[in-house]
């Protein structure tokens, strides 16, 4: 069991560090900006204590109910870099907003202490301790501006529709547990013959819970009013790291305790990519609120991300974990955009303001023009590529149906991205915007722009990583 904690120096340095930051910040008077600097230092410090726990195919510990493998650590490393994009991009916003608490960042680091745990554990109660300390901390952020009646609803609608997900998931692991005798993944698909009927259940009830944590339709409801509610600054987080955490988690029940009922499960997933493409592609046209609208897509985006998952193949969780890190950056790039429509201590986030963007501000209009491009999968930017994956594994295994369905919706899909561009470029210009910026959000939107603009030069370098992920 000692030599068990070399592999969780990670996840202890992220407790040690949360615990430190809680008593420095209630100690110390105005030390807000001190505990957002640290938390970006402990960020940056995690990540070599990740790259350098050993990471073979498969390691096991606590009795099994840990794991560490390629896949675990790839995530680590990409929800890692991505909170601290989130923490650089949106440190004017909370300022100007005067929400530029200690709180803030010390909830952001639970919430991410519990989804490394999460996309780690091999054991259902492991699992579901990660969970719920990600979504505590998920909870608060969502109603974080307490003088917003808009946060304050959003925060609540989030509370109540997630604890009724996570009592729904509690209940299927229970259910699980009972009819396998086991809370370990490895066991219960060992032990699933015994009582087939009763894990299916189960398995339906956890598929149902983790659905609602990525916005799967039709467990979608609670998200564009969270994302239009909350502050745009946790908006990106909602956006991002909860759904790389709960995808992850899909592919560790499907492909570990479940691996052996794929006949059950395909059709589920199946119908969530479906049902999520077309809705999110279709819900998004009539949106007039630019969070709102990400919203929407990011249900249809995670609808191509299942895509992946119903093949049952090393390739197609390869792609989904691909799609989810392009659909990353894509996203950190959108919202940096969006930061930037600041007018006198003034932020706006309806389409309407992105009226004539192009007039005022020509760079700020061709990143975004760039990114919307990306979302809607037009060659040869990262969001193309991030498709294609996703529809030759599922092309591989002669699921056709799948693949027309993926590419109808890509084209419904475009024409609101596309009346973006037009609404950029062509409509009449509005006021202009500031350009005071800060250092951090230019360099997150410059670094995020050249990665989807320059992916095409050598599109392996992500297959290179995400190639080493074996689970079947």
């Amino acid at each position: 069991m000692i030599s068990d904690i070399y592999y969780v120096i990670p996840e202890i340095f992220l407790s040690l560090s949360l615990m430190f930051l809680l008593l420095l910040g209630v100690f110390k008077k105005n030390s807000s900006s001190t505990v957002y600097n640290l938390t970006l230092l402990i960020l940056i410090i995690s990540i070599p204590l990740i790259l350098n726990v050993p990471s073979g195919p498969e390691i096991l510990i606590f009795n099994d109910s840990y794991k560490i493998d390629y896949l675990s650590s790839f995530i680590k490393i990409l929800i890692i870099i991505s909170t601290l994009f989130v923490l650089l991009t949106s440190s004017q916003y909370l300022k100007v907003t005067k929400i530029y608490n200690i709180e803030y960042p010390i909830l952001i680091l639970s919430s991410i202490l519990g989804m490394v745990v999460m996309v780690s554990s091999n054991d259902l109660i492991v699992f579901y301790i990660g969970l719920e300390l990600q979504s505590l901390a998920l909870y608060v952020l969502a109603s974080f501006n307490r003088d917003n009646v808009l946060s304050s609803e959003s925060g609540l609608k989030y509370f109540v529709l997630s604890a009724l997900s996570s009592g729904l998931l509690l209940y299927g692991c229970s259910l699980v547990y009972g009819f396998s005798s086991s809370t370990n993944f490895s066991q219960i698909s060992f032990n699933y013959d015994q009582s087939a009927q009763g894990i299916i259940f189960g398995m339906v009830f956890i598929l149902v819970g983790l659905a609602f944590k990525i916005s799967a339709v039709p467990f979608h409801m609670w998200a564009p009013d969270v994302y239009q509610g909350s502050p745009t600054s946790v908006t990106l987080f909602f956006a991002i790291l909860p759904k790389i955490a709960a995808l992850t988690v899909f592919i560790r029940f499907l492909y570990t305790p479940f691996v052996n009922l794929i006949d059950q499960w395909q059709t589920i997933i199946i119908f969530l990519s479906i049902a999520s493409m077309l809705f999110g592609a279709v819900a998004a046209i009539g949106q007039k609120n630019l969070k709102r609208l990400i919203a929407y897509s990011s249900i249809s985006h995670m609808g191509y991300a299942l895509a992946g998952l119903t093949t049952g193949t090393n390739e197609g969780i390869q792609s989904s974990v691909s799609y989810i890190s392009i659909y990353l950056v894509m996203n950190l790039a959108f919202f940096s955009c969006i930061f930037m429509l600041k007018r006198e201590d003034k932020y706006y986030e309806n389409i309407d303001d992105l009226s004539g963007l192009s007039k005022n501000h020509p760079l700020l209009s061709f990143s975004l023009l760039i990114v919307l491009f990306s979302l809607a999968g037009i060659p040869p930017l990262a969001g193309f590529f991030a498709k294609f994956y996703i529809f030759m594994a599922v092309i591989e295994q002669s699921m056709f149906f799948l693949a027309i369905v993926g590419l109808l919706a890509t084209v419904v899909a475009a024409f609101y991205y596309l009346r973006l561009i037009k609404v950029i470029y062509f409509d009449s210009e509005v006021e202009k915007y500031d350009t005071n910026h800060s250092i951090g959000l230019k360099i997150s939107l410059i670094i995020t722009t050249i990665l989807i603009l320059i992916y095409f030069i050598y599109p392996n370098s992500l297959i290179n990583f995400v190639s080493k992920i074996n689970l079947v």
